[in-house]
């Protein structure tokens, strides 16, 4: 790939927007964690993020995932009925306080997780949709490994503590984008603080994500607890244009997870700015063409490119256009001819398509000659084809 320079009019730009660099002096106190900005695809933080670990009820978001999309294919509605069975009334840990005479609707389900945690439900759904708890969990993890989630194997659908069932947090995160993405119509349910089926479960009808009362614009989706696992969370934070997730785990208290989550979402929307470095159709460069009508064509900005800048200055951060150069016509307007690369030091190169602005066709026969003759004067052994 040969660079190419930016041209003039997007300098200022860049150099304004591009005027600090890392301060990555954060340490959480989570064993393990993974902070996202959704909005940039930016990783903020890793900590053991890739190690598959007990999940707790954090994997309940999988059991949903696979209800959602029950839903959205149509092979249940919100209003479909389920059976409880014996196995899913004797369920320990938090529940709905179901029991055999029951017939939760999907909808009541959808909410004794989020809001319950129950295990209960969990279990009402897994073998409403597969026949058994082991048929779901090995569709479960069938799906989570479709959907990018390698480090993912599930033995049940509650998180209920076993040894085989495992999650790694970065999974968790793609979990969280996806339900996020996939699922808008009922992402709305994990802000939702109480739920308490047939007013059975008064001490337990509060939803337990520490951030959602907080007014830091948190909107889910999930905790977790077991002696393994300890303390955790997969959070989500929507604050103006951005949007975070973040899943920690192994804190000691309930009251050491509530601060963590806070702490973690006021450094990741306190450190880092939000800066816009083009908009889509802009023109960030101007490339030779080869052969063309034209000797060059404008390069253009296929999307909105906006990039996290850490608010404390320090190395510089750099943009550039690369392409695989000389472009060749015919060349027609909207071909991908190359990237804008956005570095920010220690964080991944961010990496945008440019495209070309307008057709060039190919140069006429004498056109084509006198470029050849050029070249083959200055390239003897140069092999043009016509």
């Amino acid at each position: 790939m040969k660079p190419l320079r930016l041209i003039p009019a997007l300098v200022p730009a860049v150099a304004a927007a591009l005027l600090a660099s890392t301060a990555f002096g954060f340490e959480t106190r989570a064993k393990a964690a993974w902070v996202y900005d959704m909005t940039t695809g930016s990783v903020l933080l890793e900590k053991d993020a890739h190690r598959a670990l007990p999940p707790a009820s954090m994997s309940k978001l999988m059991t949903l995932y696979i209800l959602f999309e029950a839903v959205r294919d149509g092979r249940i509605s919100m209003d479909t009925e389920f059976s409880v069975s014996s196995k899913a009334r004797a369920m320990g840990g938090s529940t709905m306080f179901l029991n055999e005479q029951d017939r939760p609707t999907v909808e009541d389900l959808i909410r004794g997780i989020i809001v319950n945690s129950g295990n209960d439900a969990c279990v009402v759904v897994a073998e409403g949709l597969a026949g058994s708890e082991e048929a779901f969990s090995r569709l479960a993890t069938e799906r989570a490994r479709a959907l990018g989630m390698g480090d993912t194997t599930l033995a049940n659908a509650s998180g209920w503590p076993h040894p085989e069932h495992r999650m790694s947090m970065s999974d968790l995160g793609i979990l969280a984008q996806h339900l996020i993405e996939d699922f808008p119509e009922y992402y709305p349910i994990f802000s939702e603080t109480h739920f308490n089926y047939k007013d059975r479960a008064p001490a337990n009808a509060r939803n337990r994500n520490p951030l959602l009362s907080l007014g830091v614009g948190a909107d889910g989706l999930k905790t977790g607890h077991t002696a393994e696992a300890g303390y955790s969370l997969v959070g989500s934070v929507k604050q103006g244009d951005r949007r975070l997730i973040f899943v920690i785990s192994g804190l000691d208290t309930e009251v050491a997870r509530a601060e963590e989550s806070e702490r973690i979402t006021n450094w990741a929307f306190r450190q880092f700015s939000l800066r816009t470095i083009a908009n889509e159709k802009t023109r960030v460069a101007e490339a030779p063409v080869f052969l063309g009508e034209a000797s060059s064509v404008g390069l253009i900005a296929a999307e909105n490119v906006q990039v996290l800048v850490p608010a404390t200055p320090g190395k510089g951060v750099t943009a550039r256009v690369e392409w695989q150069g000389p472009l060749h016509a015919p060349l027609k307007a909207g071909d991908q001819v190359g990237e804008l690369i956005v570095s920010v030091p220690d964080m991944p190169d961010l990496r945008s398509p440019v495209l070309v602005e307008n057709d060039v066709p190919k140069a006429g026969f004498l056109n084509r000659l006198t470029t050849a003759v050029s070249v083959l004067g200055g390239r003897a052994a140069s092999k043009l084809v016509f």
